[in-house]
């Protein structure tokens, strides 16, 4: 099963390899062979979910491929990677739909680049090998920095695509590194292997630097988080969604995979750290958030803010905190793109313009828009009834078990969230028509079958979050007391 679900999307690329796009009907069949895939993949994955027992911390699904004696592909799902995998299958289709008609060159190209890029994440996802997993985090550079590159919004395309490839590939040289020692160290990088081995204190110590060094990047944490914004500002409207949705989890999977369980000492002595790192990111970025003009870039550095938060309940070294940072991190996955796509996709579309003083009164002309996107605002704010609360709550309530005093400052990233939250909501939607507006029509049937999915996933989620919760326990238990 896992076969397939890498090599679907693969399939379908090669698939458009040879259409055209010369003729209206041939781009519209692209799109559709395309749409397609993607709805398979998720399809396949749907009915893994349903076969996956929540009762097991081991992993299944597992798949050997050692014919190749330079190539040992060791795949398996457990309740740490599930959800993961699914919220790729599930993004995608979305993604497809959303940049429907928002690309308009080069349509072929980009769709095989975001069905490589789909089989990629996938692939992160799945492999229990360490130098694996690096060959595919990294390999997730290449489309995306063609996506933005070539599809980006202006000229500036060139710069933002080289900040976030040249960013995330510096640290992921010193991940490459302490990838090599532990191989030299332990004989292996299978994960099973790994997890029985013994490695010293004072190497786990060097070993976690450099490895959470390129998962810092990839979160983004203070100071380098400032590709994310350059990049969300250029991408198109599927790219931010896909990076808002899915590159940000490639860390957070990261975390738990990794650092976690394999240097447990190193990542206890270093969580006092990385929890004062994430304050700072969650108080700084939602300070900035709250004097941005650009609405892209204002929902960019709340996805910096609500990241901090996630890795705050990772590294709480409690069973509440961890599921929490991972329903987090989930939730997230559906509001941010959901709020890209209202901002980045329906309102652009109509105006051209991303300065947010130029809108007000859009609940007069688009009220269904404007009821979507209060309701998503609402999960932005983590509002109860949103499975951003669960989440939420989950991760403050381990964070204050491990520091009363983290938790206190997680608290004041609630506050900023509601007030650039409101503020934006209030300032678009809100007052007089804007005199810089021409007249707009609501939403079309399109793009509100795009937002349906995310919004009942967020509400569905958020009141039965034991959905999630029972898949994810016994190995978020495993993980923890092992």
């Amino acid at each position: 099963m896992l076969t397939a679900l890498l090599l679907i999307p693969l399939l379908g690329a090669l698939t458009l390899a040879p259409m055209t796009e010369s003729t209206p009907q041939q781009i519209s069949r692209i799109k559709r062979v395309a749409l397609l895939t993607t709805v398979v993949t998720f399809a396949l994955s749907m009915i893994m979910w349903g076969e996956f027992d929540s009762s097991s911390s081991q992993y299944q699904f597992t798949v050997e491929y050692n014919t190749l004696s330079f190539l040992h592909m060791h795949m398996g799902v457990d309740g740490l990677s599930l959800y993961f995998v699914l919220l790729t299958t599930f993004t995608l289709p979305i993604c497809i739909l959303a940049s429907w008609d928002n690309v308009t060159h080069n349509i072929k190209a980009y769709m095989i680049a975001l069905l490589v890029l789909e089989s990629l994440l996938i692939a992160v996802f799945v492999v229990l090998d360490l130098l694996l997993f690096y060959v595919f985090f990294e390999a997730v550079l290449i489309p995306l920095f063609v996506l933005v590159g070539v599809w980006g919004a202006s000229a500036d395309r060139i710069r933002a695509s080289f900040l976030l490839f040249l960013y995330t590939l510096f640290g992921s040289l010193f991940m490459l590194l302490a990838f090599l020692v532990i191989f030299y160290h332990v004989g292996s990088t299978d994960f099973e292997v790994l997890s029985l081995a013994d490695i010293s204190f004072e190497h786990q110590r060097w070993l976690w630097l450099a490895i959470f060094l390129s998962l810092a990047i990839k979160t983004p944490l203070l100071p380098v988080h400032i590709w994310l914004s350059r990049a969300h500002v250029q991408a198109s409207v599927a790219v931010s969604m896909i990076l808002a949705g899915l590159i940000l989890k490639l860390a957070t999977y990261g975390y738990i995979r990794i650092l976690i369980p394999f240097l447990p000492e190193a990542t206890s002595y270093f969580a006092p750290l990385v929890q004062t790192i994430c304050v700072v990111t969650l108080v700084y970025s939602s300070l900035t958030t709250l004097r941005q003009t650009d609405f892209k870039v204002l929902i960019a550095y709340s996805s910096i803010a609500h990241m901090a938060v996630v890795v705050i309940g990772l590294f709480s070294n409690t069973l509440q905190g961890i599921e929490g940072g991972i329903l987090l991190g989930i939730a997230h996955g559906f509001v941010s793109p959901a709020l890209f796509y209202c901002l980045g996709g329906i309102i652009y579309d109509r105006y051209h313009t991303r300065v947010i003083r130029y809108y007000r009164g859009l609940i007069q002309y688009m009220p269904v828009f404007s009821l979507l996107f209060f309701l998503f605002i609402l999960g932005n704010m983590s509002t109860p009834l949103t499975v951003n609360w669960a989440g939420e709550v989950l991760a403050l309530l381990g964070a204050m078990q491990r520091s009363p005093l983290v938790g206190v400052a997680m608290s004041l990233g609630i506050i900023f969230s509601a007030a650039y939250s409101i503020w934006l909501y209030a300032r678009m939607s809100g007052g007089a028509w804007s005199p810089y507006l021409g007249y707009a029509v609501d939403l079309t049937r399109r793009e509100f079958m795009v937002l349906l999915p995310l919004l009942f996933c967020m509400f569905l989620f958020g009141i039965f979050p034991n959905i999630i919760l029972s898949d994810i326990h016994y190995s978020v238990s495993t993980l923890l007391y092992k």
